[in-house]
């Protein structure tokens, strides 16, 4: 009858224990699976091998997603996305993220109001642009605004003074050109980060360029 020969730390993560049966390592758990199933030295496997394929596979899938957290911020249905395209199996992803959200290490408000802080207060990027990044990463339209929401609030955010800086740096670089040249390129520069016309039109004025006429505007 096969037993559990031994219970030994595994290599890593720290916090994993290597179960062995009859002297061969039959799966890696957490102390809290092996407490909760019973797993000691001595007792007989049989009976056990379903519950210990099913908690290793599950925190393999765990880890993995601790990984992938530690490399970079992710919202949970991004995170999902990852696992499963890296072959992991959607029950045991499923299980994983839920654990991650209930210990508070995943939260797609909190990644919502971190991305957005990011994109506006580093980046500069426009409030258009902003609203529509968190939803190619998975977090919902609610979710996302509620967070837009309280950046632009907490952090007191401009546009307008946002808008002029990107224009005043933009023009920088395009000195010495023809005046009708710069406007077409600054406006165009600033049209595709989002930012309104009627910022980009007060942007370039302030920066010291002249007003953009209706002819100076690229085609759409």
């Amino acid at each position: 009858m096969s037993v559990i020969s031994a219970i030994v730390p595994a290599p890593r993560p720290a916090g994993r224990f290597a179960v062995l049966v009859d002297g061969c390592e039959r799966a890696v758990l957490s102390l809290d699976a092996i407490e909760r199933l019973g797993i000691v030295v001595g007792r007989p496997a049989a009976g056990l091998e379903e519950a210990i394929a099913l908690e290793s596979a599950r925190l393999h899938s765990y880890d993995r997603a601790l990984n992938m957290l530690a490399f970079r911020a992710r919202s949970s249905s991004e995170l999902a996305r990852s696992l499963i395209r890296k072959g992991e199996e959607k029950a045991h992803v499923d299980w994983a993220i839920a654990r991650l959200q209930e210990q508070g290490l995943l939260d797609d408000a909190a990644f919502a109001r971190a991305f957005t802080r990011s994109r506006v207060v580093g980046g500069k990027q426009s409030r258009r642009r902003v609203e529509q990044e968190p939803a190619r990463k998975g977090v919902s339209r609610t979710v996302a605004g509620e967070a837009i929401e309280n950046v632009f609030e907490d952090e007191a955010v401009d546009q307008r003074s946002i808008v002029e800086e990107a224009a005043r740096k933009k023009l920088r670089s395009l000195a010495g050109l023809e005046p009708a040249v710069q406007r077409r390129r600054l406006y165009a520069f600033l049209a595709r980060r989002g930012y309104d016309l009627d910022d980009i039109r007060a942007a370039i004025a302030s920066a010291g360029s002249a007003t953009i006429d209706e002819e100076d505007q690229p085609d759409e």
